[in-house]
């Protein structure tokens, strides 16, 4: 028994080790799911940016600096205490969900997330197909969006490069 167990545990071991880190994420996110989608907003089409913007800020929400805050013409970051919305003035067609993988709270890149293109390829293997893909051949920024049974769009919008293993 003891010996059959040392050989299981030699096997797991080398097979492990014969993965690349990607696949290892790869292999988990097929397994179990994303663990993390990203830092989540509500992103919100606005026909009046600067009169939406006033109204959030009565509201208590304060805008991010530029330029992860928005560019303050055409979009805004605003977030309170536990909040974050982004108004767009023409530039989203509908109020949109938004992850942001590789972000923490404040727009800073995190040093480990799952990647979008991992991400995408365990939302595919749970039987969802984005209405937008991620190309899976690159490694930079890239976005997938999906839309819900409700006509939601779910946007998965990564700003950086895929994490390093």
């Amino acid at each position: 028994m003891h010996h059959a167990l040392i050989v299981t545990v030699v096997a797991l071991v080398t097979l492990t080790g014969c993965c690349t880190d990607q696949q290892r994420a790869q292999n988990r996110l097929a397994a179990e799911g994303p663990s993390g989608l990203g830092n989540f907003s509500v992103s919100l089409k606005v026909k009046d940016l600067a009169a939406s913007r006033a109204f959030y800020e009565k509201l208590g929400f304060r805008a991010l600096p530029a330029p992860t805050g928005g560019d303050g013409k055409n979009y805004v970051i605003l977030q309170n205490e536990t909040a974050t919305i982004g108004l767009f003035q023409g530039i989203i067609p509908a109020n949109t969900l938004t992850f942001n993988p590789g972000w923490d709270r404040s727009a800073k890149p995190l040093a480990q997330f799952d990647d979008v293109r991992d991400i995408q390829a365990a939302l595919i293997k749970r039987g969802l197909e984005p209405t937008i893909k991620a190309d899976a051949s690159s490694t930079g920024p890239a976005f997938l969006m999906l839309t819900d049974p409700d006509g939601n769009p779910v946007l998965i919008d990564q700003h950086v490069p895929r994490p390093k293993p």
